[in-house]
């Protein structure tokens, strides 16, 4: 019973490492389902970086049940009006 007790109280539980192995199974068939994502955030990163000076974006996909979604977030800065 002790030993049981200590397994269950440490750190790192083997339901833990379980999710854990989960969440990579999951992206990795995310990955599958969807094989042109890379490409596609490649080319979104091109058309941003081609119309703006910022270093500042993020793309991230998301699958949540049977729905993937592609979120992008770009930081514009202000910049000084032309005259």
């Amino acid at each position: 019973m002790t030993s049981l007790l200590g397994k269950w109280l440490k750190g790192t539980s083997s339901a833990h490492i379980a999710k854990d192995r989960l969440k990579l199974v999951l992206a990795y068939e995310r990955s599958v389902r969807l094989p042109y994502i890379e490409e596609m955030k490649k080319e979104i990163l091109a058309v941003v970086q081609k119309y703006t000076q910022t270093s500042k974006i993020d793309v991230r996909t998301n699958s949540n049940h049977d729905i993937d979604t592609l979120e992008v977030e770009i930081v514009l800065e202000k910049q000084a009006p032309t005259s």
